[in-house]
């Protein structure tokens, strides 16, 4: 359908207004889209453009049609044209981006756009799981173990093969030093991701279960990984 379709619609779609809000509101958010009915949507109030919905709204079935009101004001019409089943799993959506409008809100848009320019654009060379190895690595040499933690099971959700990753800490022993790798990496939450993953599959646990296990124990409900 076209937003022409269904744009008469919209003065009756629940309007919630995240504006300012610094609290990861994402999954609040979600489980509400995946209970409406076919036929009906909600209105999001954002001081950006909410890219990072769409592709998780697109996948529950539904249809956006976004308008900029102001600089710093982007109202996104979601309709629910048929109800469906995730297809993908997306864990940890960039939440951190709704700190930057409270710098300032014109970084906030600057802040979302680069991010989709980043990780979504379609000229990007690189495989996606690449990408998400070389910002773990990045990431470990600057000290921010949250996020490689974040990268590292995103990856592994995406599908990547756990013996990549055995290369990934083989070269990070090897270019930080054992002793780094002794006192940092190792008791690290991103080595306990990783050997969790390891000790699951030796156990022969379906992809499947340990995918669900790192997001219950290294997703956003852990301090040591949410942002």
């Amino acid at each position: 359908m076209s937003y022409t379709e269904w744009k008469d619609k919209t003065a009756e779609f629940k309007k919630i207004d995240v504006r300012g809000i610094q609290a990861n509101f994402f999954q609040g958010l979600k489980k509400q889209a995946m209970q409406l009915p076919a036929g009906s949507g909600l209105e999001i109030v954002q001081s950006f453009e909410p890219i990072p919905l769409y592709e998780v709204m697109e996948d529950l079935g539904y249809e956006v049609h976004t308008e900029k009101a102001g600089d710093t004001e982007y109202h996104a019409f979601f309709y629910r044209a048929a109800v469906k089943q995730e297809e993908k799993d997306i864990p940890m959506r960039p939440a951190a981006l709704t700190n930057m409008p409270l710098i300032d809100e014109k970084l906030g848009n600057i802040a979302v756009n680069f991010w989709d320019l980043t990780w979504n654009d379609n000229n990007r060379y690189l495989p996606y799981e690449m990408r998400l190895l070389l910002s773990l690595t990045n990431a470990v040499g600057a000290g921010r173990m949250r996020q490689a933690t974040r990268e590292l099971v995103k990856a592994y959700i995406h599908g990547l093969d756990s013996r990549a990753l055995d290369d990934v800490f083989e070269l990070l022993a090897w270019n930080q030093g054992i002793g780094y790798f002794s006192s940092e990496i190792g008791p690290s939450t991103l080595f306990a991701a990783y050997k969790s993953i390891k000790n699951m599959e030796k156990q022969g646990k379906e992809r499947i279960e340990i995918c669900e296990t790192l997001k219950e124990k290294f997703g956003e409900k852990n301090p040591d990984v949410k942002v």
